[in-house]
Order: structure tokens, then sequence, then C-alpha cells
């Protein structure tokens, strides 16, 4: 069977099995997911290092990947048949894929699964500075009030909406994302900007550098005191 059906299985079942997975089993996983998720690498190196993960999750974990052949169960004791053609070259498991076990393990936050991992691959393919582009740019990545979103192995990337052509962070932005409480929830404040606005009428970042910026910030800071 596919074994990337083993790694998004265990993505479904993260909440149940992670702290039963640690020391250096889970870092060699976590090492191996790092070359599946890797863009550009050969499909067939992706693919042993695919294997290899399943294998470690079927030896360290045999009562949840356990069972008929080396990859033949996965979360909650449900089989995969290994005649069953594969759909796609990553097939997913319940919403789940084996690049969401990655983000689990290396990225530092959930937004994993049928619901929010569709949004995570929305938000982190918006355009986006990385912190050394940035600062080259002669922008200033760790200014308090800006969204950072933890990219692939937890590297931050900061939406571009919130600078100037030149870096410069826009101050509507800061104080947007205060309201917003983006550095509690910064998935939630992107998909705030990045998405179609009712009371505004368009996408908020579609709106900044036009007369509108006042507006933006109290349509923010009303919707924080309803919520």
């Amino acid at each position: 069977m596919n074994p990337y059906v083993v790694l998004a299985a265990a993505a479904a079942a993260w909440d149940r099995v992670a702290d039963r997975l640690t020391g250096p089993p889970r870092d060699t996983l976590t090492g191996l997911l790092a070359v599946v998720r890797r863009r550009g690498a050969p499909e067939a190196e992706r693919r042993a290092a695919a294997d290899e993960a399943a294998a470690l999750l079927v030896r360290h974990l045999p009562e949840e990947f356990g069972g008929a052949g080396p990859q033949g169960r996965f979360a909650g004791g449900a089989l995969v048949d290994a005649d069953t053609p594969d759909a796609a070259p990553h097939p997913s498991y319940q919403g789940f894929s084996a690049e969401d076990l990655a983000v689990l393990l290396t990225d530092g936050h959930r937004m994993v699964g049928p619901v929010l991992g569709p949004v995570r691959e929305r938000l982190l393919a918006a355009p986006a500075w990385d912190a050394d582009a940035l600062t080259r740019l002669g922008g200033a990545p760790d200014q308090p009030g800006l969204i950072r979103l933890p990219g692939a192995g937890g590297r931050p990337r900061l939406p571009r909406f919130q600078f100037t052509a030149a870096g410069a962070a826009r101050p509507v932005v800061i104080e947007v994302n205060t309201h917003l409480a983006a550095d509690r929830d910064p998935w939630g404040a992107a998909d705030w900007w990045l998405s179609e606005n009712a009371w505004l009428g368009a996408r908020p970042a579609r709106l900044l550098g036009t007369d509108r910026d006042r507006q933006l910030a109290d349509t923010a800071r009303l919707l924080m005191e309803e919520g």
C-alpha cells in the first residue's frame, strides 16, 4: 500500500499517538518528513523517505499501524487494501495528508486536516516575505504587531500586504492586527485580511493604500468588541 496513506493516518491520529512517539524515533520521523515534503526533490527520494517513515510508525506503534503486511494497519485499526490504486501520488486519509504530519511535527501549529488544512494552504500561498528577504529590503521582520505565519519547517512568512513597496510596515495594519490579536492568532488575522468581508464589500487587504484605512481599523475593532 502507499506509505503516504500511513503518514496521513498518523496525522489523523496524532492527538492519540503523539505522546507515545518520543525521543530518537520522533526525531528520525521528523527528519524523514522533511525529505518527504521537500519541493523539487526527486520523487524516488521522497518515496523512499515516505517508505522509511511509514515503516518507523509500524515498528514503534504496532498497535496503531501494524497488522497484515508491513504497512497494513493504520489509525483506528482500519485496513488499506494493498491492491487499491492510488488516485493521486500522495493520497489522503480522512482529509489528512502526509504534509499534515510534517506540519504537526515541525511547523509548530495545528492548521491541518480537512477543514484547517485548505485554509493553511490558501494563506501560505499568498505573497509573503521571509525574514531574510524583508531585512534585505530594509524592513523589520521582528516589529511587534506583524502577522508571522509558520511555513515549511516553521520558518516565518510575513504576508506582503502588511508592507509598503519599500518594506515598511503599514501603520493601519499594525493597528488592525492589534485589534485582531495577531500575536496569539496569526492564522485568524491573516484570514480576516485575505477573505471577502461582507461589511467592507472586498478583501480588506485590497483596500490598503486607499482612503478606507480608517474604516479597516474601525471594522476590525467592532468585530472584536462584538466577539
